[in-house]
């Protein structure tokens, strides 16, 4: 099983980076493979809503967002790391992942979702709830884990002072494993949920 991780932090060696290295080594001691991706450094424009993406299969902006889409498309779970900025995730994140989700037509039903946010202080929430908006749109069941999904850390390295948040991310990398694990028994054995045809509606009809 893979777990494809994306660091949406400008800093490679940041709070964010440590959170993820928490679960990252508690899926290498599953056996879990990992691939991290970091995104909030690079430059990532937002969507323009021109609908291309519907008939080339992809994002008319060639970059990262094309580049991952494939990754994506092959993970089992998929882990969004952010630190938070104004109560939100990084815009640079935000413009990846909106592309990401709208841009791919493969189907995201069971793949596992995580969202990690990273704080000194305050905003963690909020952010944490925006990043799941991403998975919940799409069919991903969403981990949890002993308490929201969050570390706290200003300073690079400060986060490992917070014992309470690594701990988090460890029972999350759990959590999330097992999750994973019994999706992959529950389609082999049950297939996936069925699916209706989409009802598109608006609240002017």
């Amino acid at each position: 099983m893979k777990v494809l991780m994306i660091n949406g932090s400008p800093r490679p060696n940041g709070n964010t980076s440590l959170a993820l290295r928490e679960m990252e080594s508690v899926f290498k001691a599953e056996s879990i493979e990992t691939e991290t991706i970091q995104i909030g450094n690079k430059p990532i424009r937002g969507c323009i809503a021109c609908g291309k993406c519907a008939e080339k299969g992809r994002c008319v902006f060639d970059d990262a967002v094309n580049e991952i889409a494939p990754k994506f498309e092959a993970c089992d779970g998929l882990v969004v790391g952010s630190p938070v900025y104004y109560a939100s995730a990084n815009a640079t994140l935000v413009a990846f992942l909106t592309r990401l989700f709208f841009s791919t037509a493969f189907d995201k039903t069971m793949k596992v979702g995580a969202a990690v946010a990273v704080a000194r202080r305050g905003g963690l929430s909020a952010t944490f709830d925006e990043l799941n908006k991403f998975f919940t749109i799409s069919g991903m069941p969403v981990a949890s884990s002993q308490y929201w999904n969050s570390v706290h850390g200003r300073e690079p390295g400060q986060s490992a002072q917070d014992a309470e948040g690594l701990q988090t991310m460890r029972t999350l990398a759990r959590n999330m494993t097992f999750l994973m694990r019994s999706i992959q028994l529950g389609k082999e054995i049950y297939g996936l949920p069925e699916r209706e045809p989409p009802q598109r509606t608006n609240f002017i009809r």
